[in-house]
């Protein structure tokens, strides 16, 4: 144990294992005014302290046609060219963070609007070139985040808001993936919290036929995972999720919840709420 994990695990012991949620939203929160003003009031009614990491969702492309900048795109990633990377700062570190917080300080919820840059909070390194160029995207590792930094806000009494931003510490941004910047976070303070990943999309969780909302699972092991994939009932598009998941819980994240950003209420009210991933036997 090093220098810094020592202290991080006094600090955990100090605050008697205090609970964090570590919630990712996408697009279909961030699209529908009326869903994420429904999303943040629960956001805000969760107990304890929390963090909320965000995507970008359509603003950064609709902005990009009107500026006359055409996005593009190789198997669903966004390539991040210098045109693009300016457009994406303005939207997530922006537009649509800012929105978030002000909406969030609406709601009584102290928040403060971030990018990886604040504080130095999450440095990452660009993407390395291979069969393909992704241009200004970040990729972290186990030294990206400032862990005692981000302690030093929530004992504040703030509510960091994260936007999918990073810089790699001489002075350029990086465009770097929500979903990582979420699981990255929760394993570095899994240290010193008991924290809970949450990713929030469009579906109730993880589901056994993908059209079937009803076919919800609603807890998964890893050997349960285990022969969810061997019998091929998890959606393909399911499994980096998961992996990424069950490698979160395997560092210390205390469990992954993956479901419908309507139902995060249903904590506060202790009612099942999509479908929770631990390393129970």
């Amino acid at each position: 144990m090093n220098k810094n994990d020592t202290v991080l695990a006094a600090e955990r012991s100090n605050k008697g294992n205090a609970d964090l949620y570590i919630i990712k939203i996408g697009g279909n929160v961030i699209d529908n005014s009326e869903n994420l003003h429904r999303f943040l009031k629960d956001f805000t009614a969760l107990p304890g302290n929390k963090i909320l990491v965000h995507g970008g969702g359509k603003v950064a492309t609709q902005l990009s046609e009107t500026l006359g900048i055409e996005p593009k795109m190789i198997d669903g990633r966004r390539i991040t060219d210098i045109e693009t990377l300016r457009v994406v700062t303005m939207v997530y570190g922006g537009l649509i963070n800012k929105n978030i917080v002000a909406q969030l300080q609406r709601l009584g919820n102290n928040a403060i609007g971030l990018t990886g840059a604040d504080g130095d909070l999450i440095r990452a390194k660009k993407r390395p070139v291979k069969t393909v160029d992704y241009g200004f995207v970040g990729d972290l590792d186990e030294n990206s985040i400032k862990p005692q930094n981000i302690v030093s806000l929530l004992d504040a009494g703030f509510t960091p808001v994260f936007c999918a931003l990073t810089h790699d510490g001489d002075g350029q941004l990086l465009n770097t993936n929500a979903d990582t910047i979420a699981s990255a976070l929760a394993v570095a303070l899994a240290k010193s919290y008991n924290t809970t990943l949450i990713y929030c999309f469009e579906k109730k969780g993880v589901l056994k036929d993908i059209n079937d909302e009803s076919s919800l699972i609603e807890q998964i092991n890893p050997h349960h995972y285990a022969t969810l994939k061997e019998e091929k009932i998890i959606h393909s598009g399911m499994l980096p999720k998961l992996d990424n998941a069950f490698t979160a819980i395997a560092c210390g994240v205390k469990a992954v919840i993956i479901g419908h950003s309507d139902d995060l209420g249903n904590i506060k009210r202790n009612q099942p709420f999509g479908t929770q991933l631990t390393d129970n036997k």
